[in-house]
């Protein structure tokens, strides 16, 4: 069989720098708005709490399960993704639900009593963890090689950021304008981002070659500069298409154990980070702090996620994405077990920032780490299976502040037990072997005749 036609010079270099730009642009604005969307409802639960006239009577178990609900829809946006995305590409499911994310969160300030809020909370979250399932994948199939965890840092770092941007709305129009107005804010992708998804967001050439695409792999990687491989073990220029793709893939002799090992690193971030979000507003609030303090705790906490992540995700192209997310859990549990013990504000600040790189900063790398484990065939599963199950955690952190709060725990108690989980985090990532990468390819001369150049596969983990 005749080798790919592919270029790799100069010109393709341009195609390539281009489309990443593009690409990681479009991918990082959509989880800016899946950020809004985790931590715009922390920013409201005092509110709902405090006052009937706003959706009934709310208890903090009630408030605790509407924060699940959005997490049940990423669930279930997730793992929907991942059975579509290595089937029907990234593109579309990028568009659609840009698009559904929207609209959800449009009826969502429409409603006024908490089991429709609650129902469209579901419904949100089935766009938004379809982004999250989708932008990790095809992130990691345009981003050169040595810059992956980078270029995945930045676009989860999204996360974060719509976390910075919901408390800074919150500060500035939730008493003015009400809580409505904030969900309206995050409607306004479909407004400006969907036309320019249409217009910039090419589909992945790496993910066509995986499915024996081949001429529209090869129009597509003349059109990005991003060039094809082929597999210098197998000797061949495509994959065969009867290997398994998608979730079919993970169960696999290659990846299963891998992908249960990563599962559980996704579980303890997202337990993390959508518990935090949820309840440290009302938690510092309980701690003689007033809503601005509070929110301001919580605009800290993504802040300090987003500068580590950054920094972290530099060290992880280094010295590999398990010896730092291990850490960064780590660091967590320090920083939470020394919040409830009376420090001046500026200290207890600066531990707020730590929490976040070791929680929602933890868990931008471990997107990173899994976007990058995985082959092209399984990549959109392996991401939805991680955003997916991890979203368990993300379900239980919520409803476990909530029972904690209701049942009148002590903050220290409760600060302690999402430390344990941090813990718990970091033993499950350190216990696996970092392996070798699984296979290597090679960039096609366009010639025919001889490899050009190597490009290493995503190295993986071991038990």
């Amino acid at each position: 069989m005749p080798a790919l036609p592919l270029v790799d010079d100069a010109q393709d270099s341009r195609a390539r720098s281009r489309t990443v730009a593009w690409v990681v642009a479009i991918c990082t604005i959509a989880l800016i708005f899946d950020g809004y969307d985790l931590v715009v409802y922390g920013t409201i639960v005092p509110i709902l709490l405090a006052d009937p006239s706003q959706l009934g009577a709310i208890s903090p178990e009630l408030a605790g399960q509407l924060g699940s609900y959005a997490l049940v829809g990423v669930l279930i946006g997730a793992l929907g993704a991942g059975a579509l995305s290595d089937i029907i590409g990234r593109r579309k499911l990028m568009l659609v639900n840009i698009a559904w994310f929207s609209v959800g969160m449009a009826l969502t300030a429409l409603v006024g009593n908490a089991a429709m809020f609650g129902a469209m909370r579901l419904f949100t979250g089935i766009g938004v963890g379809a982004l999250v399932a989708t932008a990790g994948a095809i992130v990691a199939e345009f981003a050169p090689a040595g810059r992956r965890h980078v270029y995945n840092a930045i676009v989860y770092c999204g996360v974060p950021a719509g976390g910075v941007m919901a408390s800074l709305f919150a500060l500035a129009i939730r008493d003015s304008l009400g809580w409505h107005a904030l969900f309206l804010v995050g409607a306004t992708p479909i407004l400006f981002l969907l036309p320019l998804a249409w217009a910039k967001l090419p589909e992945s050439p790496l993910w066509l070659q995986s499915r024996g695409r081949t001429q529209e792999a090869v129009a597509a990687s003349r059109a990005t500069g991003v060039p094809l491989v082929e597999h210098a073990q197998a000797g061949v220029t495509a994959r065969p298409t009867t290997e398994r793709a998608g979730f079919a893939a993970l169960v696999s002799r290659q990846y299963f154990v891998p992908t249960v090992f990563l599962g559980l690193m996704s579980f303890s971030g997202l337990l993390l980070t959508y518990g935090l979000n949820t309840w440290l507003p009302h938690i510092m609030g309980q701690h003689g702090f007033g809503k601005s303090y509070s929110l301001v705790f919580l605009l800290v906490l993504n802040l300090g996620a987003i500068v580590g992540a950054l920094t972290a995700s530099r060290f992880a192209e280094k010295v590999g994405p398990q010896r730092v997310i291990a850490a960064t859990f780590v660091m967590a549990a320090a920083a939470l077990v020394l919040l409830p013990f009376g420090l001046p504000v500026a200290a207890l600040l600066a531990l707020v920032a730590v929490a976040g790189i070791g929680t929602i900063g933890t868990q931008v790398l471990v997107y990173g780490f899994v976007s990058n484990f995985y082959e092209s065939r399984a990549r959109g599963a392996g991401v939805a299976w991680c955003a997916g199950f991890g979203r368990l955690g993300g379900i239980v952190g919520p409803l476990v502040g909530g029972v904690l709060i209701g049942a009148g725990i002590s903050i220290d108690r409760a600060f302690q037990l999402f430390a344990v989980a941090a813990l718990v985090g970091a033993v499950v990532t350190a216990l696996p072997r970092a392996a070798k990468p699984a296979e290597q390819a090679v960039v096609v001369d366009p010639s025919g005749s001889e490899p050009t150049g190597r490009v290493d596969a995503p190295a993986g983990v071991r038990a």
